[in-house]
């Protein structure tokens, strides 16, 4: 655990989840502010302005460590954007959602350290050998994009990643309490990274609706959503069950492009609501402090 907190310099070895949805500097502080890890999710943020000024107001509400999600393949700034981030202090990053192997040149010259979120195994493998410093692994029943293949959950996926490499390994999917986290530390990870369970927290900038169908939500209550080349775990609803028993093609009936105002506004049924298999164990709305806390008494 210690050469996690090495490299977040965090209290606690708690990372957000790097939701678009939450990209919010207040969330970032207050997950911060109570000994995690905030991050400011930038896959989808092209402008270097804004990176620097999203990164003012969370440091102007806490002085506690925090850090940033690039999304390799989907942003075209990112090198602009890490002298942003190293310009306003920011010493670890994230990577996902591409090869590492080009950005991470540039990360190490900016003296950064950074760890590479990853669905598969021989992927965490590759990204160390490029020179990740850690390595987040997202088991099957995580929230968020997903592949179209086969994965593994992550009682397999952890011990198999920490068996193939030499550097702190992060879990994340299917975790919201002390027992997620004492299991994940028990299978060999030196911390967590939390989407859902924050998501569905009082600092949230979700919606009411959007958090009202995490705490809903029960056992089996989530499928992967086709949307052609990848797949997204979201919550079902009436109408997409509706669908699927009917055998609907279901990338004729949703558009990604939707999910932003239909997360916004509680209209599912213009895209379903998203979140991982955790949120069956999710009952209610509580402060990140106590989210975390309850992870570490």
């Amino acid at each position: 655990m210690s050469q996690l907190l090495d490299i977040l310099g965090s209290k606690y070895p708690i990372i957000q989840g790097p939701i678009g949805e939450l990209n919010d500097p207040k969330m970032v502080a207050a997950v911060s502010e109570a000994g995690g890890f905030g991050m400011m999710a930038l896959g989808f943020v092209h402008d270097p302005e804004r990176v620097k000024q999203m990164a003012a107001e969370v440091k102007e509400l806490t002085d506690k460590p925090f850090g940033a999600n690039l999304m390799i393949a989907m942003n075209p700034n990112n090198e602009a954007i890490l002298d942003i981030l190293a310009e306003a202090g920011v010493k670890t990053v994230t990577t996902s959602a591409g090869s590492p192997k080009k950005l991470y040149p540039k990360i190490k010259e900016l003296g950064m350290k950074v760890l590479h979120v990853t669905l598969a195994a021989p992927l965490a493998l590759k990204a160390t050998e490029a020179g990740a410093d850690g390595v987040v692994v997202s088991g099957m029943e995580s929230g968020g994009l997903r592949t179209t293949g086969p994965e593994s959950t992550n009682l397999i996926l952890i011990p198999l990643v920490c068996d193939m490499v030499d550097v702190p390994v992060v879990a994340a999917g299917g975790i919201a309490d002390r027992r997620g986290y004492r299991a994940a530390l028990a299978l060999g990870a030196q911390g967590v990274q939390i989407g859902t369970a924050f998501l569905a927290s009082e600092e949230s900038p979700a919606s009411k609706a959007w958090k009202e169908a995490i705490i809903a939500c029960g056992d089996g209550g989530t499928t992967l959503l086709p949307m052609g080349n990848m797949t997204m775990r979201t919550i079902i609803n009436s109408k997409m069950n509706n669908l699927m028993a009917s055998g609907a093609d279901l990338t004729k009936e949703y558009n990604m492009m939707n999910a932003g105002k239909a997360w916004s506004t509680g209209d599912f049924d213009l895209f379903p609501a998203g979140g991982g298999q955790v949120s069956a164990l999710i009952k209610e709305i509580k402060p990140v402090k106590a989210i975390i806390e309850d992870m570490m008494g």
